[in-house]
C-alpha cells in the first residue's frame, strides 16, 4: 500500500513540475523574448505644451499598468524566457505573475495597448521639396485616426514655410498632430562629405537615431511618399518584430531580372535584390544599442561608429548613397532586418515592366512612392494623378466626392501606360481608407 502512495505522490510532483514548465514556456512564446521597458518622456508640441507618451525598447505592449489606483502585483517586470518566474525576486508574484502578465495580455484584461500613443514620422526636405513634403504629410493626416508627431528636417530657409503651412491647416486636423522642425545636421568633421552623398541632405536619415536620442521608434519616409491607408497601420508592424529586428524595409525589386543591385552593385547588398530605404521603420533604441558585424574589423561596431568608416571604404563603389550603406550594413546583419511586402513601398518599377508586386495585386497599394520625379513629369501619369488628387483636395470636404471620384476619372486617362493599367491597385485600399474616415465623420455628425 505504501508503495502505491509513494508512486501516487511522485506522479503528483512530476505533474506539478510539468505544468510549471509548460506555463514558463507558454510565457516565453507569448512574449518576444525581450524584457519590456517603459519610460515616460515629454515632447513639446507646437504650442510649447508637453505631451507625455510611452517609449520602450520593444514595440507592441504598452507595459504593465497600475490597477485600481494601486501598483500591479507584477510591478514592471515581465516574464520571459530569460526571466522565468522561478528566478524572479521574492517580491514578484511568481506563477500568478505569469498568468496575469502573459495570458491576460492576450485577453486584454490586464495589459492593453496605450490607446492614444502617437506614430512618429520623420522626413528630410531640401531644395524644392516643400510642396511635395506637405502633400505627403497631408496624406498622413487625412487617413490616420491616431495622433501623429512629425519630425521635419529641413534647410533653414524652409523652416518658416513649413511652420506657416502646417499652422494654416484647419484646427480639427491640427488637433491630430504635433510637429518639430530641425536643421540639417551632420558630424562637423565630415559634414561636407555627407552632404554631397547622393542627393543634398539625403544621408541625414542615417543620423536620425543619433539626433533624436529620446525617440524610441520612428517611421522615416522620403518626401515623395503618399499614404493610402493610416500611418498607424504600418506603425503596427513594430509589434511583429522579433527580439533581433531593429528596422524594417521593403525589397528594392521583386523581379531579379530587372533588379539593379543583383546586376550592377559593386558592394554587398541585402538579400537577392537589395532593399529600398524610402520607407524605413526603426526601433531606434535597439539600433543605438546594437553592435554591428562588418567587413572592416573583427570588432563589432555601434551605429555611431560604423557609418564613417563604411563611407570611407565604399565611397567609390556606391551609387545610391545612404541606401547603399544600409544595404551593406544589413548584408552583414541580416537577422536585424524585418522585410515588409512591396505594397508598403510601391514604386514605378513595380508596374512599368508589367505588374510585379503580387501583394498589391491582392490587397492594393498601401503606400505610393513616386521616386524618379514621377509626380512632376508626364512619364507616369497614374502616379502624378494620385499626387495631384491629394494636393488639390480641400481639407474638410467629402473625400469620396472631392478626392476619390476626380482621381478615378483622372486614372481612366492613363490606361495607355503600364502603370495606368494597374492603377486600380492605387485606389483599391484608398477606397477603404476614405470610407472608414467618412463613417467616422457621419457618426460625429449624428452625435453632434
Amino acid at each position: 500500500m505504501r508503495c502505491y502512495v509513494r508512486a501516487f505522490l511522485l506522479c503528483m510532483v512530476f505533474t506539478l513540475c510539468s505544468l510549471l514548465y509548460v506555463f514558463s514556456q507558454l510565457a516565453s512564446s507569448l512574449e518576444d523574448g525581450d524584457e519590456w521597458t517603459v519610460k515616460e518622456h515629454g515632447t513639446p508640441d507646437r504650442r510649447g505644451r508637453v505631451t507625455v507618451r510611452l517609449l520602450r525598447k520593444a514595440p507592441g505592449l504598452a507595459g504593465l499598468r497600475d490597477r485600481a489606483g494601486g501598483l500591479d502585483r507584477c510591478k514592471s517586470l515581465s516574464v520571459s524566457y530569460w526571466n522565468p518566474y522561478w528566478r524572479l525576486p521574492a517580491d514578484v508574484c511568481g506563477v500568478n505573475c505569469l498568468l496575469e502578465s502573459s495570458l491576460s495580455e492576450r485577453s486584454g484584461s490586464a495589459v492593453k495597448e496605450h490607446s492614444d500613443e502617437r506614430s512618429h514620422l520623420a522626413v528630410v526636405a531640401c531644395g524644392p521639396r516643400l510642396e511635395e513634403t506637405l502633400t505627403m504629410l497631408k496624406s498622413a493626416v487625412l487617413f490616420s485616426k491616431k495622433p501623429l508627431h512629425f519630425y521635419i528636417f529641413a534647410e533653414d530657409e524652409l523652416h518658416d514655410s513649413f511652420r506657416n503651412a502646417l499652422e494654416s491647416w484647419p484646427g480639427t486636423f491640427q488637433m491630430n498632430f504635433n510637429f518639430t522642425i530641425y536643421p540639417i545636421t551632420f558630424p562637423k568633421e565630415n559634414a561636407k562629405e555627407w552632404k554631397k552623398l547622393f542627393k543634398p541632405c539625403a544621408s541625414q536619415r542615417l543620423f536620425l537615431p543619433l539626433i533624436l536620442k529620446e525617440v524610441d521608434s520612428l517611421l522615416y519616409v522620403d518626401t515623395d511618399i503618399i499614404f493610402l491607408r493610416p500611418v498607424e497601420d504600418i506603425w503596427s508592424l513594430l509589434s511583429q518584430f522579433n527580439s533581433s529586428h531593429l528596422a524594417a524595409m521593403a525589397p528594392e525589386h521583386e523581379e531579379p531580372r530587372i533588379g539593379w543591385y543583383n546586376r550592377f552593385a559593386r558592394h554587398p547588398y541585402y538579400g537577392k535584390t537589395g532593399i529600398n530605404s524610402g520607407v524605413m521603420l526603426m526601433n531606434m533604441t535597439r539600433l543605438r544599442e546594437k553592435y554591428f558585424k562588418n567587413d572592416m574589423t573583427t570588432v563589432s561596431l555601434q551605429w555611431e561608429e560604423i557609418l564613417m568608416p563604411l563611407l570611407q571604404k565604399y565611397k567609390l563603389n556606391i551609387t545610391w548613397g545612404d541606401q547603399d550603406l544600409l544595404n551593406i550594413i544589413f548584408y552583414h546583419n541580416p537577422e536585424s532586418l524585418y522585410v515588409f511586402p512591396c505594397q508598403w513601398n510601391y514604386r514605378p518599377d513595380h508596374c512599368i515592366y508589367g505588374s510585379n508586386c503580387q501583394p498589391a495585386e491582392q490587397e492594393g497599394v498601401f503606400i505610393l512612392h513616386g521616386n524618379r520625379g514621377v509626380y512632376h513629369d508626364d512619364k507616369q501619369p497614374a502616379f502624378r494623378a494620385v499626387y495631384e488628387a491629394i494636393l488639390k483636395h480641400p481639407f474638410g470636404e467629402n473625400m469620396e466626392a472631392s478626392l476619390l471620384q476626380p482621381l478615378e476619372a483622372s486614372l481612366q486617362t492613363t490606361t495607355h501606360t503600364y502603370c495606368g493599367r494597374a492603377s486600380h491597385l492605387f485606389t483599391k485600399r484608398l477606397k477603404q481608407s476614405i470610407m472608414s474616415v467618412q463613417q467616422d465623420v457621419n457618426k460625429e455628425k449624428m452625435v453632434g
